[in-house]
């Protein structure tokens, strides 16, 4: 990687994903989240605030060294112990139904192989073990869903590989996990094309 995906990028993502309209959504998805905890695409730590008081340890993975620097503070000052584990959600270096739930935050768009990352999700969940995501993905409507086609060549090159056109539900469906309750809507406020969420919980 490059200077701007291993030095910039991280701290334009840390700024832009720190906003207030991010705060709400980061304490739903987290809701419920007990016990071993998989955080993959842990970043700059912004969901370490919202990890409620029965998780017991988080273990992250995420690809940017920088990440860990920018989120030493928020990890210094969390009750829950957080250990890094690995780099890439492709391959996770946990054992099979190891951990209590996954989370995943705007992450399952830059990851390459995301059916292989969400096949390694459903290995290492225990039976019953729950995927807690929100990850932007294919808008409901058509006439959005044109833009997006449009813009995600320039998303995917600005934004470290982020695609915007992965039908999330079905890629989660596909990998063997069954969807629990799923909220699809648009991020007040953004570009539709670009703030197409689909937020909920599925099971092994």
């Amino acid at each position: 990687m490059g200077i701007y995906q291993e030095q910039i990028l991280p701290r334009i993502t840390d700024r832009v994903m720190d906003r207030r309209e991010f705060t709400a959504i980061r304490a739903r998805v987290s809701s419920g989240l007990a016990g071993e905890v998989l955080e993959i695409g842990f970043g700059s730590g912004l969901n370490v605030p919202h990890y409620p008081a029965a998780v017991t340890r988080v273990r992250a993975v995420d690809p940017a060294t920088l990440g860990r620097r920018l989120a030493a503070r928020r990890v210094a000052a969390s009750p829950v112990p957080v250990e890094y584990v690995g780099l890439d959600g492709q391959e996770l270096p946990v054992d099979t139904g190891s951990v209590d739930h996954v989370l995943t935050t705007w992450t399952l768009c830059t990851i390459p192989d995301v059916d292989t990352a969400l096949a390694e999700v459903r290995r290492v969940l225990r039976p019953g073990g729950t995927l807690h995501f929100v990850e932007h993905g294919l808008a409901p409507d058509e006439g959005v869903r044109r833009w997006q086609h449009r813009l995600e060549p320039v998303q995917k090159r600005l934004l470290g590989g982020c695609h915007l056109t992965r039908p999330i539900a079905d890629l989660i469906g596909r990998a063997g996990l069954t969807i629990a309750d799923l909220d699809t809507f648009y991020e007040p406020g953004s570009l539709r094309a670009v703030g197409a969420f689909s937020l909920g919980t599925a099971t092994t």
